[in-house]
């Protein structure tokens, strides 16, 4: 079987190739990937190559397949997996294996022939024995792609924790009805975080977004609105802090000075982490979320609140395997939609290019279907390519429909009409 991947062999170097992959071993199993979405991380294993934690010391002799944010169809299934798996079930893939012999190895950095960004890969053993092999039974492929992503969002919301005075018992999750506030909050996992809060079990009575774009504040605000937040029990508030004077004091004031019960901070900006600390209430829990690519980075933080008023602080970096299925189900049963992440679209042939620049290009989350040729294009910029190639301007048309956002029509047409890689 050959497959086409975009291929790792060290620092800034990416290469897409054609070769053949070996047949699967009883204990393996043989997909198609449909779609990847590209992460910051993938950017960061590519410009460090094998001075990243997850990426072999060969990497530039035995390469590796990129991508770890995928969804596929299994084609062919090993002895050993046969009761679990069938031929032509869709999945998606939890890459944070936690194999205790390989801590780091982890598919889409570790793997020669397992990664998001190719047609075919073969799915190791260690996956399926760890239970990172997930069936998906959603409508398209995409969101698939976009559950590892919604995991970070729902594992930050579970690792969360508050306190009650005489116990030592760590409530875990964050404040049921409580106050919430989420910092630098309209980018493409702040817009996850919002759908989560206002869609999840366990949500806030108040959250307040805030952010410096008043257009991206605009966009968040007309996808998950206000009104939809009050009908799930949620007053839904967005703030633009650029020419706000004293943020903290301001953000207070919705709270009548209580503060806040729980603060997620989704940029790693000093200021941004210092206000988040200011508006704490008592035994209030802040969520720094964004990973900083400077390890000397930090922040102040009041230490007599965290001693009289038991304030606190977590860090998350990813989800585990039940927060990727939490975000299968709800995604499978339309209660989230993170297709507000997603603002661009292209091929495999646009991977390298993307995944090397990807700080410098502007916009949310970038969609990958494995199997086309496609250059990266906004979502924005559809019925603009579209006066002049049909294809952009039925995908215009289709997303136009559905408010500026990428779906499941919209990805059953591209796959339909597309040039094949």
């Amino acid at each position: 079987m050959k497959t086409k991947a975009v291929r790792l062999y060290g620092k800034n170097d990416l290469r897409l190739e054609e070769f053949e992959l070996p047949p699967i071993k009883d204990d393996e199993i043989l997909a198609r990937v449909v779609s990847d979405s590209i992460c910051m991380s993938s950017y960061k294993a590519a410009i460090q190559g094998a001075d990243h934690k997850r990426v072999p010391n060969d990497v530039d002799k035995n390469p590796i397949i990129i991508g770890h944010e995928f969804c596929g169809e299994i084609v062919e299934v090993g002895k050993k997996w046969k009761d679990k798996f069938k031929v032509g079930s869709r999945f998606s893939i939890q890459p944070a294996i936690n194999d205790e012999k390989d801590p780091y190895a982890a598919p889409g950095y570790s793997f020669p022939y397992i990664g998001g960004d190719a047609t075919y890969i073969i799915i190791p053993n260690v996956v399926m024995e760890h239970g990172c092999l997930l069936n998906y039974e959603g409508e398209a492929f995409f969101y698939g792609s976009l559950a590892e992503p919604m995991s970070c969002i729902v594992g930050a919301f579970h690792a969360s924790y508050h306190t009650t005075a005489g116990s030592y018992v760590h409530n875990m999750g964050i404040k049921e009805g409580g106050n919430m506030a989420i910092l630098a909050g309209v980018g493409p996992m702040g817009l996850g975080a919002i759908d989560y809060a206002i869609h999840c079990e366990r949500r806030p009575g108040l959250l307040v977004v805030t952010d410096i774009d008043q257009a991206r504040l605009d966009r968040a605000a007309s996808i998950y609105t206000v009104e939809e937040a009050r009908k799930n029990g949620v007053t839904l508030k967005y703030v633009n802090t650029a020419n706000i004077e004293n943020v903290p004091e301001y953000l207070l004031s919705f709270t009548d000075g209580k503060g806040y019960d729980d603060v997620f901070v989704f940029a790693p900006v000093k200021a941004v982490v210092e206000q988040g600390d200011k508006i704490l209430g008592k035994d209030g829990c802040l969520n720094f979320f964004a990973g900083p690519t400077n390890p000397s980075f930090s922040a102040e933080m009041n230490f007599y609140n965290v001693h009289y008023n038991s304030t606190h602080v977590v860090g998350t970096s990813g989800g585990n395997t039940d927060d990727m299925i939490e975000s299968l189900k709800l995604m499978e049963k339309g209660l989230i939609n993170p297709a507000a992440m997603i603002t661009h679209v292209g091929g495999l042939n646009s991977v390298i290019e993307t995944t090397l620049n990807l700080p410098k290009i502007p916009g949310g989350k970038k969609l990958i279907y494995t199997n086309i040729e496609m250059e990266l294009t906004a979502i924005a910029d559809f019925k603009e390519k579209g006066k002049t190639d049909p294809l952009f301007a039925a995908l215009a048309e289709i997303t136009e429909r559905h408010n500026g956002l990428w779906s499941a029509e919209a990805e059953k047409y591209l796959l339909a009409n597309a040039k094949p890689i």
